[in-house]
This record gives structure tokens, sequence and C-alpha cells, in this order.
């Protein structure tokens, strides 16, 4: 059994831990609560490109956009992967990539190619450990989603689609329910379904300028940009959310450790008190 000195010195470690996990809990839940304002917000618009491209997309039949086009076979994927760049969030990413890879395991057994897209750091990382041929990469985006920084990946892929590199692109994130709740989901995104843009509420028709194929190009490339945007949202809004959870879950831990230590060194202590005591007695009984 340890000595009282080394459960004092545990004890102390464990206290020193659990004020690093506490502030972390603290600080995810600021960033926690901005994350979720910034993926509300970003919800308005979203909505409403939507519904513009939906209007369009059955506004001018003549002109087929390639991001609606759907393709008998498919020979290659490609894959947005979107992650976080730091740890301690609990198993946010790993229920994420485990998803990803049975889902890539799938495409290979049916004879398909996979080009990736990872967002965040710890994606990237798995995807280079896999082996998986990377198209792009964005890491180090910080707690807030910036077009910018994401705009020059999202370009790559959508190019790529758009030269028949691969078939259908897909994005995987982790979806935001609530605090206490995050899904990971893999969805289509190119080419189009009638259960992303929906059906317009009435017939509607548009006059091009220039023309139809330019304005269909800019609507619909940022249509599939906002998309993009609010799955990077929606990913770090679960992020906080986990992260929380989980310096939460390590705060309650590390107290309930410090009890159970504290416990055993009262004990080791008393027992100590008692021989000491014994002792004594014993050495005045004899003489």
């Amino acid at each position: 059994m340890p000595g009282t000195k080394e459960i004092r010195m545990k004890i102390r470690s464990v206290q020193n831990t659990r004020k690093i996990t506490k502030a972390m809990e603290m600080v995810a839940a600021s960033k926690m609560r901005r994350a979720q304002e910034r993926m509300r917000h970003a919800r308005p618009y979203g909505e409403k490109i939507r519904n513009v491209a939906a209007h369009i997309s059955h506004a001018n039949p003549e002109y087929r956009h390639p991001f609606l086009t759907h393709r008998d076979s498919v020979k290659r994927v490609g894959i947005i992967v979107i992650t976080t760049d730091k740890g301690l969030c609990g198993a946010l990413n790993t229920n994420l990539l485990r998803l990803v890879l049975n889902q890539y395991k799938a495409w290979q057994a049916e004879g398909e190619e996979i080009d990736v897209c990872a967002i965040g750091n710890k994606g990237f990382g798995f995807m280079q450990r896999l082996g998986a041929n990377i198209a792009s990469h964005a890491v180090q985006i910080g707690d807030r989603p910036q077009m910018d920084k994401l705009i020059g990946t999202i370009k790559v892929m959508l190019d790529s689609y758009n030269r028949d590199r691969f078939d259908r692109l897909m994005i995987a994130y982790t979806r935001f329910i609530n605090t206490m709740k995050q899904e990971p989901v893999i969805e289509q995104l190119l080419p189009l379904t009638g259960e992303r843009l929906g059906a317009p509420e009435g017939p509607w028709d548009y006059l091009y300028e220039p023309e139809a194929k330019v304005v269909l190009d800019q609507v619909l490339t940022r249509y599939i940009e906002a998309l993009i945007f609010q799955a990077v949202a929606e990913n770090m809004a679960s992020e906080q959310s986990a992260r929380m959870v989980a310096m939460k879950a390590a705060s309650d831990n590390a107290r309930t450790l410090i009890d159970e230590l504290t416990l055993i060194y009262n004990k080791n202590r008393q027992a100590g008190i008692t021989k000491e005591l014994s002792e004594i007695v014993g050495g005045a009984a004899a003489v």
C-alpha cells in the first residue's frame, strides 16, 4: 500500500488536473454559445439560396446544369470530410471517421475510386494514415468558419466534378442536434437531388442576363458553398458542445478520484497513528 506522502502527491496532481479540465470546460461553454449562434445565423441565408436554387432548377428546362444531371454509372467518388483541428472532444471525431471508413471500404469493394477533401487536422491525418488520395485539404481554420479559408479547398472539388473526374460528391460532418447529442452523417452534395433542393411552391420563370449558363453556374456554386459552410458551422458547434461535455466528465471523475484518494490517505494516517500508539503502550507495559 502506498505511503501517505505518495498519496498526498497524487491528490495534489489530480487537483491540478481538475483545475485545467474545469477551465477548459468553461472556455468550451463560452465558445459553444457563440458557435451555436453563428450556426443559427447561417441558416436563413442557406434556406433562402436553397429556395432560389430550387426555383431556378425548375424554371429553365432547356439548359440542364451539370450539378443537376444524374449520372448512370458511378466509377469515382469524391468526399469532403469535416473534422476538428483539436482533440479533447470525446468521441466526436472517432464516430465520424468510423462512419467514413466503413463507407470508404464499401466503395472500394464496389470497385469505385475515391478522392478525399479533408477539412480539419484530425481528418487530414486520418486520411493520410489510410493512404487515401487527398485532392485538397484545409487545416487550422480556427473557431470561426471563414469562407476565404475554405473557398480554395471547395473549388478544387467542384472543378473536379465539372471535369468529370468523379461522378458523385459526398460530404461527411457531425450534425449538431443539441448540447448533449451530435450525429455523424454522410450526405450527397452532387448531383443535387430533389430532397436537397425541394420543390418550389409555384411555377416561376426567369429572364437570364447575360445567359442561363452563367447565372446557373454562379447560383448553384454559391449554393454548394453555402451547404459546405453550414456543415462546417454545424461541426464547430458540435465540437464545442462535445468538448464541454468531455471536460465536465473529466472534472467530475477527477473530483471522485480525489475523494477516494482522500479516504485512503485518512485510513493510512489513522493506521499509522494507531500503530504508534500501540508501540507506546507496549513499551510502557514492558517498562
